[in-house]
């Protein structure tokens, strides 16, 4: 069973994860992984936090001369910023008076938080909420990816809108995206493989960060090469849209996710929206069109897994909204500012690549099994050949 488990604070000493059921065998770099933590830590509207961290990962256990084990992994990231929040972050007591913070930001965890489990300073909250959480999890979805890329797999993102520009219809779901296409993406600052529309979202997150705003957008993630047959009809938690859906919606602020295009259908008929079978011996089995996103009955279907996500506007402003003091009932006409990004879109896509790896890896190794890396391959390629010849 393919698990995992995070752990750390955005401004403690550093970020540790801990997986457990990659097969023995796996070839495996700190480079591998390093080159999406750097990815994540890109796009333009990113913050000064940015500018602070080099985020590398190092492995702890797991791995012996480039290779897993098939015991559990360690993998841990420094946080460079903990120099500067020593005593703030301090596991023991500290003589120095820390100052609480008291006002909840709205659209934060602040407020929820602190009342769930009994916080009178919200630090305790915005350690753990912080979206720097997912730096361990792109570690651990590079190494998914890693994993998959064995089996022919590849997982990338783009971003479709940024606030109200953008281009829907420039989908994986509807377009065959060659490598030039993803190089454009990688080499923009937004994550976009449009040169006109990239400008044109930089010029509207520079008029956000001039407002003092902030702002959200749409993300897709694709994976190719996925067989048929991952995930399962048979209970509500095996279907793999399930575990997909989940899996992207743990990102912070997210707020939908769809599979295929699924808002869009619920205004067509079903002619219009359900894809046609066909076969062929050069082909064998394949789809007409993939509006299901590449998912059928909670199975893959062989086509590409295609999903969009919506980003919510970050929820730190620099003009902060009113909120509420949790530690004397006080309404207060402004909030505190905590330094932050004005824009994610494009970083939480290279998220959404890990969280898509990680829930593919699981459905992967529940299919295919074994304990090493000849075992799991020798798997695969016998149900390939099983269900091409049928």
């Amino acid at each position: 069973m393919f698990r995992f488990l995070t752990s750390g604070e955005s401004h403690g000493p550093g970020l540790t994860a801990i997986i457990e059921g990659i097969p023995a065998g796996l070839k495996v770099s700190a480079e591998d992984i390093d080159i999406h933590l750097q990815r994540r830590q890109g796009g333009y509207g990113r913050g000064g936090r940015m500018k602070i961290e080099r985020d590398r990962v190092t492995f702890r256990s797991g791995v012996r001369h480039g290779k897993t084990l098939g015991s559990p992994i360690t993998l841990e990231v420094e946080n460079r910023d903990w120099q500067n929040w020593q005593v703030k972050m301090s596991v023991t007591e500290v003589e120095e008076e820390v100052e609480p913070v008291t006002l909840a930001r709205p659209g934060h965890a602040d407020f929820a938080g602190s009342i769930k489990y009994g916080h009178d300073d919200i630090r305790n909250v915005i350690e753990r909420s912080s979206a720097r959480e997912t730096a361990t999890r792109v570690a651990v979805g590079a190494l998914c990816m890693i994993f998959l890329r064995r089996f022919g797999v590849e997982i990338r993102s783009h971003v479709l809108a940024i606030g109200p520009v953008g281009d829907m219809s420039n989908s994986a779901i509807d377009h065959h995206f060659d490598e030039a296409y993803w190089q454009r993406v990688e080499q923009s600052p937004v994550r976009c493989g449009d040169a006109a529309l990239s400008e044109q979202m930089i010029a509207y997150i520079q008029d956000a960060k001039t407002r003092a705003d902030t702002c959200g957008g749409i993300f897709e993630v694709v994976a190719t090469g996925v067989p048929v047959g991952l995930g399962s009809y048979s209970q509500w938690d095996r279907r793999l849209s399930t575990r997909i859906s989940a899996a992207l919606m743990s990102i912070p602020s997210i707020k939908g996710v769809e599979i295929g295009n699924g808002f869009e259908q619920s205004r067509l008929p079903g002619t219009q929206v359900h894809d046609v079978i066909q076969y062929d011996d050069k082909q064998r089995w394949q789809h007409r069109t993939n509006h299901a996103g590449g998912i059928e009955g909670g199975i893959s279907n062989g086509e590409p897994v295609v999903a969009r996500v919506a980003v919510k506007p970050i929820s730190t402003l620099a003009h902060p909204l009113p909120t509420v003091d949790i530690r004397t009932r006080e309404n207060v006409s402004e909030g505190r500012y905590e330094r932050s990004d004005v824009c994610v879109v494009p970083a939480a896509g290279v998220v959404g690549e890990a969280m898509l790896a990680i829930a593919l890896t699981g459905a992967w190794l529940e299919k295919f099994g074994g304990d090493s890396m000849p075992e799991t391959l020798v798997n695969f390629k016998a149900y390939v050949a099983t269900i091409q010849s049928s």
